[in-house]
């Protein structure tokens, strides 16, 4: 009997359900990997925004993460929302501990849909210096590659120029999102190991139902590892599972709504693959 994979995401709180922990823990459900969290912050937000942030104390994040240490070591971990420099250099300190070193999935969430700031802007170095060169892969949208390398992304040179300076920084894998490219009918995210660049793309769905999708898409990431894949293959898959939580939307909130969590297993259910 093939024991349980687990995956571990540290990150804030969503409470409209769309994105953050409950996100992660919802892809990782979906995809067979038992998921687990440690909570940096609460937020009180819906489909219109956020109306709140409520970061935790970093010795309450540094409790929860003893705690999973102790006793459940995750075979892959992703963090999310940070928010402080405080917090993100205990998480890095925590990784070392406990040697989770080359399990780690970064997504540098930044800043909300609606622009709200989820990362103070004092921590982007200690994100750069203390915790991506711990990371296995880092899965930045265009905006956050930008706001990471200091450069403008325009066009497919810049995003492979941009992906070499991450890689620099200490991430072994970039997962560069083109989702929020505006350019092009499809959506195009390129896969760099430090040698070849591999680009993977899918069609550009129009609708405002998008809230949760970089968290979404790391976590699948993040539920691939952890049941043993290489990284293209995680990588693959999670963009099969993004494409699918958009393309069926659940057409909720008057603002711009969650992703469908259901909509992968729904298909490879009605396609007879189901995990």
């Amino acid at each position: 009997m093939t024991s349980i994979r687990i995956a571990l995401t540290i990150a804030g709180s969503d409470s409209g359900g769309g994105a953050g922990i409950q996100a992660d823990l919802k892809t990782f459900q979906e995809l067979g990997v038992y998921g687990m969290s440690a909570l940096t912050a609460l937020t009180a937000q819906n489909t219109l925004g956020v109306q709140g942030v409520y970061p935790m104390e970093p010795e309450t994040v540094a409790a929860q993460l003893d705690s999973i240490g102790s006793d459940l070591p995750p075979d892959a971990i992703k963090t999310g929302m940070l928010f402080s420099s405080d917090i993100i250099r205990m998480v890095a300190a925590k990784v070392k501990q406990y040697g989770w070193q080359q399990r780690l999935v970064i997504d540098p969430v930044m800043v909300a849909k609606g622009g709200s700031q989820l990362l103070l802007q004092e921590a982007v170095q200690a994100l750069i210096t203390d915790l991506l060169p711990l990371a296995l892969a880092i899965t930045p949208n265009l905006p956050e590659a930008e706001m990471l390398t200091g450069m403008k992304i325009h066009g497919r040179q810049d995003r492979e120029q941009a992906a070499r300076l991450l890689h620099q920084m200490g991430a072994q894998y970039i997962v560069l999102k083109g989702g929020h490219d505006p350019e092009g009918d499809e959506a195009v995210d390129l896969l760099y190991d430090g040698r070849e660049f591999q680009y993977m793309s899918s069609p550009r769905i129009a609708t405002r139902h998008t809230h949760g999708t970089g968290c979404t898409f790391s976590a699948a990431v993040t539920a691939g590892l952890a049941l043993g894949r290489s990284m293209p293959e995680a990588v693959r898959t999670a963009k099969a599972f993004i494409q699918a939580a958009i393309e069926d939307s659940l057409n909720i909130g008057a603002g711009q709504g969650p992703t469908n969590h259901f909509a992968y297993q729904n298909r490879m259910r009605s396609k007879g693959e189901l995990l």
